[in-house]
Formats: structure tokens, sequence, C-alpha cells
């Protein structure tokens, strides 16, 4: 295919009209109205073959996985998502691949209603960027600076899933039922974008656990200028995830292995109870696995309160 028609074949898969696309995919750039009294919340994610996804990861896996890591991080501003652009880098242009590719990404597109309204193509290692755009109201944005000491510490859903599907993609190990359910989470993570809608204006800090909870709630602590102490026996976890692990291993997994895509949040006491009602009424509820407290840094304990050694905060680009 031409540059050309690898355009096209992205533009008719991945077509989701929205009356607030002024101008499309097709001019020199797209002219987007932003509705009264919201602010834009933008984020941009690049995902690289062999660094971000193992390089034998399925195309449709791919295409999901590069919208829903951006989608994450709106979920945990408390965005509406609208519109993405995508920067697609191609070794080749094998046109089979480009529509199983834009299949994942267009289903997911689908179930918040986004429009892709640009982006680019060329040649290169195989490298995903995609931007995503999503409506607030006005000063109404989740942010990491609003921990306050004695707040709980909260995570959604499951943590350590998709760290355990990728150590078992890289063993010995067979590909059972259950690391399969594993891989799933690994390659198709769900963007909590419900979650954020309910708890913005009511979370006082919130961010996405995608680099590994001890690596994201740290960035909090140290916007707010504070610290927390979790409790590993706390942390939520799969039966899956749990039939497939020793102790110890599913202690790093959950704590460090990263690519949850889960929100960790925090919120007084008095908000609470309201509010995991409201998120388990949403689809996906939350855990209390910890508190926010005066030092700084990031403590992890067990049930009885005793300090738990950790090897590894959660993954860095450039350590």
């Amino acid at each position: 295919m031409s540059e050309f028609d690898l355009i096209d074949v992205i533009r008719k898969h991945c077509a989701i009209a929205r009356d607030d696309v002024r101008v499309g995919i097709g001019d020199d750039a797209a002219v987007l109205a932003v509705p009264a009294h919201h602010q834009l919340a933008v984020s941009t994610d690049t995902l690289v073959s062999g660094v971000h996804f193992p390089e034998a990861t399925e195309a449709a896996d791919i295409g999901w996985k590069s919208l829903a890591v951006n989608l994450s991080d709106l979920a945990a501003m408390g965005a509406t998502p609208a519109w993405a652009t995508l920067a697609l880098t191609l070794p080749s242009s094998d046109r089979a691949w480009v529509e199983n590719f834009c299949g994942g990404f267009a289903s997911l597109a689908r179930e918040f209603k986004l429009a892709l309204v640009g982006g680019d193509t060329t040649q290169g290692p195989l490298t995903i960027t995609v931007t995503v755009h999503g409506f607030v109201p006005n000063d109404m944005a989740l942010l990491r600076n609003g921990a306050r000491v004695g707040d709980f510490v909260f995570v959604t859903g499951t943590l350590g899933d998709a760290a355990g599907g990728l150590r078992l993609m890289g063993s010995d190990e067979p590909r059972t039922d259950l690391a399969q359910e594993l891989v799933q989470r690994l390659n198709r993570p769900t963007p909590r974008v419900a979650q954020g809608l309910v708890l913005r204006g009511r979370a006082r800090s919130c961010i996405d656990v995608s680099d590994g909870l001890l690596a994201d709630l740290g960035h909090i602590c140290t916007a707010s200028g504070v610290g927390a102490e979790i409790d590993v026996d706390a942390l939520p976890m799969s039966s899956t995830l749990s039939a497939g692990f020793s102790r110890d291993d599913r202690r790093n997994l959950q704590l460090s292995g990263g690519d949850d895509y889960e929100l960790c949040f925090t919120a007084s006491d008095d908000a609470a109870t309201e509010l995991l009602g409201d998120l388990a009424r949403s689809g996906c509820g939350a855990t209390r696995i910890g508190r926010i407290i005066e030092e700084s840094g990031v403590r992890v304990v067990d049930a009885a309160g005793n300090a738990v050694a950790v090897a590894r905060r959660g993954w860095e680009h450039f350590a």
C-alpha cells in the first residue's frame, strides 16, 4: 500500500461521527469544538514493539491497548473521552496487519464514541503514538496534588494480573486457561473511565496505575507533599493470579508489576462509604489499601504492621 492507501484503510475502519468534529481526517489539521464551560484534557502515550508489548502480540490487541492506555489517563483526570489522533510507524505497509490493528482500536473507540480526527503514518520500527482529548467541567479535573494526611488510599479492580500474564508469556509454563486470562488483562486493559467520572469532585487525588502501584502512588505523594503506608495483604487480587503464583511473587507483581491501568485515588474518611458504593454501582468497585501519612515516601507493611521489603518500585524507561 502507498501512504495514502494506508490512511484510507485507517479512516475506513475508525470513522466515528461526532457533531463536535468540524473537520476531521483529510485536511492539514482537525477543527474541533470544545463545549462551553469545559476544559480540554489531553494525554499522549507511545507504545514501542518489544518495550510496551511483546513482538508476537496480535495486531488487534496492539490497536486496543494503544488507545486503552491513553483513555486510562483521561479516566484518572475525570475526563470524558472525545477525540484521538494516531501516529503509526510501520516497518512495511502490511494491509492485513493495519486492518486488524484498526479493528482493535475502533472496537474500543466505539465503546466511548471517540472519533479519530487525524495523525500521521511513516516507515520505521513498529511504534504507535496516540493522543487523546477529553472534556472536564471547568476546574473539576482530578489531580495528583490533593492528597492530605489522614486520607485513605484506594484502588479500583485488581492488581498484578497483567504483569503476571507478561511473566507467563516469557516462561516455559504451559499456556493454561489461567495464563490466557492473565495475558488478556495485559493485552486488553479496561480503562476505568466511568469510575473516573464517579470520582470527579469527590476524590482528593488520583492517578492511573501504569508503571506499578508503588511508583504511581509515589507520584501522588510527591505532588501532594505527603507519604503513604500500604497494607500488602489488603491489595485486591483476582482468583486467577492467586492460583498461578506464590505469595511473594503475587506481592511483587501487585506492588510493582505495572500495566494494571486501574485508578489509585485518595479520599477522606467522610467521603469513603458513599463513594465506594457509587463505584460498585458503576461496574467496578474499589478497595481500601492504605492511608496517607506525614512521612515522605511509600511504606509497605503486612496486615500485622510488619515492614515488607520491596525489591523493585516499578517500571522506569531509562533506569
